[in-house]
């Protein structure tokens, strides 16, 4: 026989029954977080913890009563992820704003030796400014903002650099930029 739990499902809002439901239908949100939405609008209809857990594909009763207990402290931000292991987070407010307005701004040649950024490009130039940080973490705090590697690199003026030349910088365009820009390059192996 399942031991009883400690915490009891709070009675839920208009406003979070409905992003529940719709957030549990969703394709695009992160699997978990619609698998924690369903299992929450199953016990709010009424189930069990073990009968919400093979519904949904859980395995364990007693992390659904982890999920329960944080969903009646914090409501609908129990839904997100949190840290999960390895070594704390060390970067704080200060650096992620100084990471995301240094993505923002548009690099110059003289200066960043590049006409656009990437990442290693743009952990050197925050290395400069005294931000020691990985490339990883780079990475992380962009995508958290909301920047994207688009796969077809219309962010990226291709096609044109400049090169060294004797008689000094030589600007370089290819003709085939357009054609090039239309490989979908996910597809294309170079092994």
């Amino acid at each position: 026989m399942a031991r009883p739990h400690k915490d009891q499902l709070r009675a839920l809002t208009d406003e979070e029954s409905q992003w529940l439901l719709k957030l549990s239908q969703s394709r695009m949100a992160p699997v978990s977080h619609v698998q924690r939405a369903q299992l929450l609008l199953e016990i709010a209809a009424g189930k069990t913890y073990m009968d919400a857990c093979r519904i949904t594909g859980r395995r364990s009763s007693d992390k659904v009563g982890e999920l329960v207990t944080r969903f009646n402290q914090e409501g609908l931000a129990a839904i997100r992820l949190r840290h999960g292991g390895g070594p704390p987070v060390t970067i704080g407010p200060e650096q992620r704003a100084l990471i995301v307005s240094e993505a923002r701004r548009q690099p110059t040649i003289e200066q960043d030796d590049t006409a656009t950024w990437s990442v290693t490009l743009l952990r050197r130039a925050l290395n400069k400014k005294g931000l020691k940080v990985s490339r990883d973490t780079v990475w992380t705090v962009l995508r958290e903002a909301g920047f994207t590697w688009q796969r077809d690199r219309t962010w990226c003026d291709t096609g044109r650099s400049r090169r060294k030349r004797k008689r000094g910088v030589a600007l370089v365009i290819d003709p085939d930029t357009e054609a090039k820009k239309g490989i979908d390059r996910s597809r294309v192996s170079g092994r």
